[in-house]
């Protein structure tokens, strides 16, 4: 197997002598999409910061491109493209001219920059819009274009720190066509996500990470079938409040999450002829997700 792009081996962050990455190990390949998965404060920006050089780890060793030991360097920063949680976008500038400016700060020739410009705005679907402001595009157009400015100088690694948060489901969904293109061309992803739709549609491999430390490593399925039973039945009353007590005679793991009963089992249809004649009560049967497994992981308790 080809070295990875990213070998991180025991990677640690402290603030204020509180530590919020705690000595973990993870690779990602070229080619494929790897995701960190997490609830606020776990830890996940904090290691891409220190993946692009931002933030200076206290331990641990980091190669990148298979020689770079150094994220700060020049030279590496040419091979990847940072989208950042928040958009960093020029409002005084033009859709054009924040992809343009951008290309120059990576050295390339004009008229390289130039032919990028008109691709990476047919790649975002912002051809139309190249001569508007900043301040006129919507929030989807403006997180196209934070990643087509990612892309100017063609890199081997894009790196997205919740890329879609805060959009509706169309500018989510098209922003997923997108990197899932990238991919298939060969550009490496790292992303951190709150959407674990947007994980599993994306991910070939994946990590949850909480408290700075890794919980589980895998393929979105393989997360499903080694932490969770395959199938969820989810039941709600008419008239609540819900009794678990009166549900103990159902079969499977059961878990009480605000007015909902969550009844975690091999087989569902089981469950669902317990509860058949009960005409006060909602139910849905559906197969595991990534998000029952990141629940029964990192807990269902709010985090800030």
């Amino acid at each position: 197997m080809a070295l990875p792009l990213i070998l991180a081996q025991g990677l640690v962050k402290r603030y204020h002598n509180r530590t919020v990455v705690d000595g973990i190990d993870f690779t990602v390949h070229a080619g494929e999409c790897f995701g960190m998965l997490g609830p606020n404060g776990a830890g996940k920006t904090t290691t891409m910061r220190m993946l692009t050089g931002l933030t200076p780890r206290d331990g641990g060793e980091l190669t990148l491109f298979q020689h770079f030991t150094d994220p700060a360097s020049s030279e590496l920063h040419r091979l990847m493209g940072v989208v950042p949680q928040e958009d960093n976008l020029d409002d005084d500038l033009t859709v054009a001219e924040n992809i343009l400016v951008y290309g120059r700060y990576f050295g390339l020739p004009d008229p390289i920059i130039r032919t990028r410009v008109e691709e990476l705005l047919d790649f975002a679907q912002l051809t139309e819009r190249r001569d508007h402001a900043v301040r006129s595009l919507s929030g989807g157009m403006k997180r196209r274009l934070v990643i087509a400015r990612a892309l100017v100088a063609t890199p081997g690694l894009l790196i997205l720190d919740e890329p879609t948060t805060g959009l509706d489901p169309q500018a989510r969904h098209l922003i997923w066509q997108r990197l899932g293109a990238l991919k298939s061309q060969g550009t490496t992803l790292l992303l951190t996500t709150h959407y674990m739709e947007e994980a599993a549609r994306l991910c070939d491999r994946l990590m949850i990470i909480d408290q700075g430390r890794i919980l589980a490593m895998g393929s979105p399925l393989e997360l499903i079938r080694l932490h969770v039973e395959p199938e969820v039945v989810e039941i709600r009353t008419l008239h609540p409040p819900l009794d678990r007590q009166a549900f103990a005679h159902l079969p499977g793991r059961l878990e009480m999450a605000g007015d909902t009963l969550y009844c975690h089992s091999g087989d569902a249809s089981e469950i669902m002829a317990g509860l058949r004649g009960r005409r006060d009560l909602t139910c849905l049967s559906r197969p595991a997700s990534l998000e029952d497994v990141f629940l029964k992981l990192t807990g269902r308790e709010l985090r800030d």
